[in-house]
């Protein structure tokens, strides 16, 4: 990955900020989700942990990769995954288990997230 001119390596998946700032918004979506009733313990709570650990998963599975494509791919799943948890955010504040305040804030952060994710895609894309 490259910042400025610079050519950053990361010595493990662990180094990258994008995958320290996706972890850490799983396991605030861990904590959240805490608070949900009981009923939806195998239904939305569990597809929100889910998708919301995806993002990191596949972004330590690119950095696994050797070959650009496959890198590039995964990186798309991370940000189909950022996507279905902005879908899974906004389905919880509809039916009144999050507050327009809690949902302003992850949703900032994911829509970060997704921009980021579309830059290393971009950067990926102009070696091949």
């Amino acid at each position: 990955m490259k910042i400025g001119t610079k050519k950053v390596l990361f010595k493990s998946f662990k180094d990258m900020p994008i995958w320290q700032e996706t972890m850490n918004i799983a396991v605030e979506i861990f904590k959240f989700t805490e608070k949900f009733p009981k009923k939806e313990d195998y239904g939305l709570t569990s597809q929100m942990r889910r998708s919301a650990v995806s993002i990191s998963a596949n972004i330590a599975e690119a950095y696994g990769r050797h070959h650009t494509s496959d890198k590039i791919n995964f990186y798309y799943f991370a940000r189909g995954s950022v996507t279905e948890v902005q879908n899974h955010l906004e389905y919880a504040k509809r039916v009144g288990y999050l507050d327009q305040n809690s949902m302003s804030k992850f949703d900032n952060t994911l829509k970060r997230i997704y921009n980021d994710i579309n830059k290393i895609i971009i950067s990926l894309n102009s070696k091949r």
